[in-house]
């Protein structure tokens, strides 16, 4: 079900997936990724709906996606404390629903940072899993300029204007603290999916994320795997399994 969800006064496509049959349902907040390749933006995320309705029907469980701002049919530009309140939207919006019993997030690359960081501030969350999630974000926004450039390029800043100061755009970027986030979800579980083979994401920023998040993260690693988990049978039965695990 085509759906919207509101961000600081921002339209944000989505949508809902639900099994049928059932009064009340665990709730999933699934999150894409950075885009890529030129003007990837104006499509991005257009699988996730399809992934989400998976999701539901063989895990049994409500699922809500969303575009990001900048992304898909989502008004906005990309800012990563933008990013970081509209994922704040849609676990209220999923939260808010009667017929959900609890919230837990899924998220793809920099969705999967951002997840762990959205748990870490809202007890609300009860576990995450991140699918190739990098740890750190120092390297993307070392030179300001041209990093916003390539975020232009992708489509994901739309006004000429944006950002109003560069610099601390780019700040709030490269001081996101993923590794510190990770440390404080214990003990609710953190399940890291990770390719083998990822040219995005090493293996190590898997490891360091299992690693801060103690006994009660699992990590996964995924053979010959490259970055796009989303479009392995093999992740995506692993994310299965882990659902299934959620629940007593």
């Amino acid at each position: 079900m085509e759906a919207t969800i509101t961000s600081e006064g921002l339209r944000l496509g989505a949508h809902f997936a639900r099994p049928p049959g059932l009064a009340r349902v665990p709730g999933l907040v699934l999150c894409h990724g950075f885009p890529s390749g030129p003007r990837g933006a104006a499509t991005y995320g257009a699988t996730y709906p399809e992934l989400a309705e998976r999701l539901a029907r063989d895990a049994g469980w409500a699922v809500l996606t969303f575009n990001f701002r900048g992304s898909g049919p989502s008004e906005g530009n990309f800012s990563i404390d933008g990013w970081a309140a509209d994922l704040r939207a849609a676990i209220d919006a999923l939260h808010a629903r009667p017929d959900v019993t609890g919230v837990w997030i899924a998220g793809s690359s920099l969705g999967g940072s951002l997840a762990i960081r959205a748990a870490a501030e809202d007890d609300r969350v009860r576990g995450v899993a991140t699918l190739g999630a990098p740890a750190s974000l120092r390297e993307w926004a070392r030179e300001p300029a041209r990093f916003l450039e390539h975020v232009r390029s992708v489509g994901l800043v739309r006004d000429p204007d944006f950002p109003p100061d560069v610099s601390e755009w780019a700040r709030a970027i490269v001081s996101l603290d993923i590794v510190g986030a990770a440390s404080k979800l214990p003990p609710r579980p953190l399940f890291v999916l990770q390719g083998s083979d990822d040219e995005i994401v090493p293996v190590t920023d898997a490891r360091e994320l299992v690693d801060r998040a103690g006994p009660s993260a699992e990590l996964r690693i995924v053979h010959a795997a490259g970055h796009r988990l989303r479009h392995d049978p093999r992740a995506v039965a692993a994310l299965l399994g882990w659902l299934d695990r959620q629940i007593p």
